[in-house]
Order: C-alpha cells, then structure tokens, then sequence
C-alpha cells in the first residue's frame, strides 16, 4: 500500500445534516494539530488523498450587477474601475474552455455579474453549458438567484454545478449585502437542488467576522438538507472601492490569520466529508505551506489561471511547480461515450453544432 493510499481500515464516515453549532465550535477550539490531523482522516476515508481537481473560472459578463455586496469589485456600489461588459458570445465562452481543458482544467466555471439572469440570456447560456459538456469537462455557472424554471432549463441543458455562495453567517448577512437576504440564498440554493443540479456553495472569510461566525457560516452549509457538492472558501481579497475593501484596507482585520484558514478548511472537511472543499480567491497572497497545510486539511479542489472574474490568482505555472514539490497530482473525471465521442471531433464550431 503507498502512503496515499486509503488505509484499509477506514470507513467512509456519514455524511451528517444535523450538525450543531456547539459541535462546530468545539472543532473550531480544538488544538491546531488535533484538528488538522482529524481532518485529514475524514478527507482519505472519502477522497484520494494525493489529487487536487484544477477548475478554471471565466467571467462572461462582468461588472454594472445592481447587488450591493461589500466585498465586490462588480457592484455598481462599488468605486473600483470595473467597467460593465455585455454577456459574451457563446462561440468565445467555448474557446476559452478549450483552452482550459487543454491546461487540465476538468471544470469549467462561468460566472455573471447579475442579480438574476434575465430570460432573454437563458437561449446563450444554454448553449454555452452544452458546448463545454461536449468537451468532455464538468460545468458549472453563477448567475445570481434563479427561478425554479431557470433551473430546471439549466438541468435540461445538462448542467453539473451551480454556484450559489451564501457568504457568511446569517447573523452578518446584513453587515456585508443588503439587496438581498440570506433566505434569498437559501431559496435558490433550494431551487438548484430540486432541479437536480449539484449545489456549490460556500463564503467568504476575512471580512472583518469573528470566529462565532465562521461557526455559523459552517453550520448553515452543514445543516442543509444535502451537503453542497462544492464548497469554496474564499479569503477575502480587499479591492480599493469596495465598502470592506476601504474599511479592511491597512487593517489587521484585512487579511485572517493563516491557521484560522486552515482551521475553517478544515472545519469544513470533517462536518461535509463527502464534499469538494475548494481553495478559491484569495490563494495568490497565500504561501506555498499555507496551502499544503490546506491539502492536508482536506481542501482538494483549486482554481487555476491568472484570475478568478475581476481578482488576481496564483497562475497555472505556480500552480504546476507546487504541485510538483508537493507530490499532489491533477484530479481526472471520467467522461460518458458522448463526450468522448465529442472529444473527438475538430475544436470550434463542430463542437457547438454537436451541442446544439
């Protein structure tokens, strides 16, 4: 048996819904060690340890979103330079998905600067969602909240993954969006799931919140009727314009702790141990033993490139030399006979006639 190999005594732990807030603090409070060496259990009775799932992100429409969350540079709120753009044309969607396939991306995530998506956009996403199926990758999109039919076309479309954050804690809901509540969150979270689409859903850390909220952050994704397929966790890239990227700027509140991080990654692991838990923004000011210690919390999912929608990230060549002096290998997913059909066939428009 190699190292990174599931021991053959470990069982696949359940996957509990009924977790309680003082169970989650109690993790939160255990020693660092204790904590991170739990974690990582709980992550090879269910993952392969040694594999990291590279996902790319594409913002296909950025900027002029009429939410007023604090942390976002796209917000029409927000004083950041971010210059409103129109929904991109499906055939330049799908180009740049190749492109991420052919750098290992097995996810394609896109993601849009709206409130909710209007249904004269629902025929172009639609199509995207297909085109990128075809290549043989996962998909996933952010469009803000949906109505139960815009997901069901999105189930239809054949849609893997829904992006719906919830952000924070219920209680700090209101300190960072007002536009919308969290039970607004919840319904489309709600809508996602009865669809049949993959909820991905998570937050943000280091806006400024105690560690009493990163429990209830926690909590309320691990009390949901189904635990996320998909939980990012983001540290909180502080961009000048944004009301907590000014409050947080220069700040000891601007950047959490290191540990802390890992102690939420892990958190996160052990309540919803059959989910991707994914290192999201924040990762390219993050040092290389920050994020091994991530890994080895259970964290087993990043996304790669230069950017993540408007925010810097670490870059696929950082990405590939940490990879390397860590010994963590890219995730494969297993493809249907379509898609490998589909994979197949010339690049471009064929691909998109395949599709439709």
């Amino acid at each position: 048996m190699t190292m990174t190999q599931t021991p053959a005594f470990a069982s696949r732990p359940v996957a509990r819904t009924d977790w309680t807030r003082e169970e989650i603090a109690g993790l939160f409070d255990l020693p660092f060690t204790e904590l991170v060496f739990r974690a990582a259990e709980v992550h090879r009775a269910s993952h392969k340890a040694d594999e990291v799932q590279l996902s790319t992100l594409l913002s296909i429409k950025t900027g002029g979103c009429v939410e007023d969350c604090g942390y976002c540079s796209q917000s029409v709120s927000a004083n950041s330079g971010v210059k409103a753009t129109k929904l991109m044309e499906v055939q330049a969607v799908l180009q740049r998905a190749a492109q991420a396939a052919d750098q290992g991306s097995t996810r394609f995530c896109m993601g849009a600067a709206w409130r909710n998506p209007k249904d004269r956009d629902m025929p172009a996403i639609i199509e995207m969602v297909k085109g990128v199926r075809a290549m043989g990758m996962e998909t996933c999109m952010t469009l803000g909240m949906l109505t139960p039919e815009q997901a069901d076309m999105l189930s239809d479309a054949g849609l893997d993954y829904y992006n719906h954050n919830i952000d924070t804690s219920p209680e700090r809901y209101d300190q960072v969006i007002t536009t919308r509540t969290m039970d607004d969150r919840l319904d489309t979270l709600s809508n996602v799931r009865m669809a049949g689409i993959n909820v991905c859903s998570g937050g943000i850390v280091g806006m400024g919140e105690t560690r009493a909220d990163r429990v209830g952050f926690m909590h309320t994704l691990a009390t949901l009727p189904e635990h996320p397929q998909s939980v990012p966790v983001n540290a909180l890239v502080p961009v000048k314009g944004t009301v907590l990227g000014d409050m947080l700027a220069d700040t000891p509140l601007a950047k959490i702790d290191d540990v802390e991080f890992v102690r939420t990654v892990a958190v996160a692991r052990i309540t919803m141990p059959a989910s991707m838990v994914r290192l999201s923004a924040g990762r390219e000011s993050m040092s290389e033993m920050t994020q091994a210690m991530c890994f080895l919390a259970g964290a087993n999912s990043i996304f790669t490139g230069d950017k993540l929608l408007t925010a810097p990230n670490a870059g696929d060549d950082n990405d590939l030399a940490m990879f390397a002096r860590l010994g963590l290998k890219p995730m494969a997913i297993e493809m249907t006979p379509a898609q490998l059909e589909a994979q197949r066939m010339p690049k471009g428009c064929a691909k998109l006639e395949a599709a439709q």
